[in-house]
């Protein structure tokens, strides 16, 4: 009996150590987790594994989604996983994804990895076109998420193509527009370029700035009657509650601001919105499943929670998290400009390496060509040599004939002439010898002044070939120093550790007059953007006109033609929301 009882107590105890789990696959943006789960396991045991794996602090943001019946739910808290209408098969599979969303994201979104998995979703939602995005400014969305996929623009590396396999547009975009993908990506380019300088967070906080300006942005759409059974649209976002024509999705008929909401509740399928001031009709529809109702008043739970609380201080937890980022900003930025720093070094050192070589390259070309140009001085000068000396003998041979001549001549007079026709013929030699002696004397004397003609050639050809020299010597030692400084300025990228004793003095300590500057640029930064908003509106419009010419009227949506509408009404999100909240008090 008590061998029964201690078997009994030893495999309940074994029971205990080795609990049954199951897997759940978890699908993030941009990854996919697989864990081992434990069936007792509350909804909040699994989401804080998730943000513990992924460092996300930021939690409030975000939920684990499944879909149910073709309904989207979101997993509780309180409540056991396997508890849930989820699929009974392993693995498990949940969708981690932002349920809210922020109203000013660059103020509300701390952490670098919650940016990231904002941007990537509402850079889906565009593409999926479940966000609506006017053509033009799709094309500005592109080019920051471009920039932030493949950092600064460089035309040696991004040369034309390099977007063909991107999906950068919605294919609403695509489709309104009579232009090739070399078009689309030539325009998405010209802003990308502008880009630079931009790391791959700030590239992203910059789209999410743009897109959370959109209409549709952070809006939860429900399908709805009122009392009459006329078909509306609910729309829940981070600002209230909202109801729309099923055909407009842009411009809400009647808004209610969190704010301005006294109670939400319902009862089956029937909702109750009950407004603050009691003057105003209570609003009541219809959803067409009690588990809409459930999803609904849990994202206008969320949203009010959240909108009351950015009213609020913050928290220790989110002044520390701000606190963190702002150091963490002010360490990158520094980082940033080390390395640019050093990257201008860098180039700047290449591009002196290069004039050298370039120098050194033309100085050997001149010191070939000096080399020819002495060759053949000294072939030229060898060959004036030989020429002289032969004039010289020819001249030498012609005064000895010359001389020979008048010999003849005298010897010729001092004979004795008997007759006179010999004296005729005498007469005549005498004549002919006379002018063949002059005729000696000239042509010596001219071939004298040939030589002398010759050596002066000579002596000049000799100076040249000095010169010549000289000037190759005087560049051979031009190559030498030539090298001996090439040498160090093609060391200069290995030495650059010596920014070390820059960047010792920088302190990374974040002291109070770091936080100072640093508050300093962000103000500078907020009113340079204030500066940039204008200028980019106008690029928006120059886009905007540019292809309107390539638009095809017969393709543009419903939504199209609202937006266009909406636009030329001046009508901007918020505005709207205003105008119909006021006009509805």
């Amino acid at each position: 009996m008590a061998g029964a009882i201690a078997s009994r107590m030893s495999f309940s105890s074994l029971k205990r150590k080795q609990p049954k789990t199951f897997t759940v696959r978890i699908v993030t943006m941009d990854a996919e987790m697989e864990f081992s789960c434990e069936v007792k396991w509350k909804g909040k045991d699994l989401f804080d594994l998730v943000c513990r794996t992924l460092g996300l602090r930021e939690t409030w943001f975000f939920g684990l989604q499944y879909t149910i019946k073709d309904t989207v739910a979101w997993l509780k808290m309180d409540k056991k996983v396997l508890d849930h209408d989820v699929p009974t098969e392993e693995p498990v599979t949940f969708h981690f994804l932002a349920k809210f969303y922020p109203e000013n994201a660059e103020e509300e979104l701390v952490q670098e990895i919650t940016q990231h998995l904002f941007f990537l979703q509402v850079k889906k939602q565009i593409l999926d076109e479940k966000i609506y995005c006017p053509p033009e400014a799709s094309v500005l969305l592109a080019s920051y998420a471009v920039q932030a996929k493949y950092g600064d623009y460089d035309p040696n590396v991004h040369k034309r193509g390099f977007l063909a396999q991107e999906e950068l547009l919605p294919k609403r975009v695509i489709n309104l527009y009579q232009m090739t993908p070399e078009m689309w990506e030539e325009r998405i380019t010209a802003w990308y370029a502008e880009h630079r300088g931009r790391a791959r967070d700030e590239a992203e906080m910059e789209y999410l700035k743009i897109a959370q300006d959109l209409e549709m942005y952070g809006v939860n759409y429900f399908a709805i009657r009122n009392k009459k059974g006329t078909e509306l649209l609910l729309g829940v976002d981070a600002l209230g509650l909202h109801i729309y024509d099923p055909d407009n999705r842009l411009t809400p008929k009647i808004s209610f601001p969190w704010n301005e909401i006294r109670n939400i509740s319902y009862s089956d399928k029937e909702f109750t919105i009950k407004p603050l001031d009691k003057k105003i009709d209570v609003f009541k529809f219809n959803s067409s499943k009690l588990r809409v109702n459930k999803l609904i008043l849990q994202l206008c739970i969320g949203n009010h929670d959240l909108f009351m609380r950015r009213r609020k201080a913050d928290s220790l937890e989110v002044q520390q998290m701000k606190a963190q980022a702002r150091e963490e900003k002010a360490r990158k930025q520094m980082e940033r400009q080390r390395l640019a720093r050093e990257k201008q070094m860098r180039e700047e050192a290449e591009r002196t390496r290069d004039e050298l070589e370039r120098r050194l390259m033309q100085l050997k070309e001149e010191a070939t060509m000096a080399n020819e140009a002495l060759m053949r001085s000294e072939e030229t000068a060898d060959l004036l040599a030989e020429k002289a000396q032969i004039t010289e003998e020819e001249a030498k041979l012609l005064a000895q004939k010359a001389a020979e001549a008048e010999q003849e001549m005298q010897r010729i007079k001092a004979t004795a002439i008997r007759t006179e026709e010999e004296k005729r013929l005498m007469e005549q030699k005498v004549l002919e010898a006379e002018m063949l002696a002059l005729k000696m004397a000239e042509e010596s004397e001219r071939r004298a002044k040939e030589a002398d003609q010759l050596k002066q050639d000579l002596q000049e050809a000799r100076e040249s070939e000095r010169r010549a020299k000289q000037k190759l010597l005087e560049i051979t030692s031009k190559s030498s120093y030539t090298q001996s400084i090439n040498s160090s300025t093609t060391a200069l990228p290995t030495d650059l550790p010596s920014f070390n004793l820059i960047n010792e003095s920088l302190s990374f300590d974040f002291k109070d007059t770091d936080m100072k500057r640093l508050s300093m640029e962000i103000e500078k930064e907020k009113v340079e953007y204030m500066e940039k908003s204008k200028h980019l509106q106008e690029q928006l419009n120059e886009l905007k006109t540019e292809i309107e010419a390539l638009k095809l009227k017969e393709r543009e949506t419903a939504l199209d033609i609202l937006h266009n509408e909406n636009s030329s009404r001046g009508n901007s999100k918020h505005n709207t929301i205003k105008k119909v909240s006021e006009s509805s008090s």
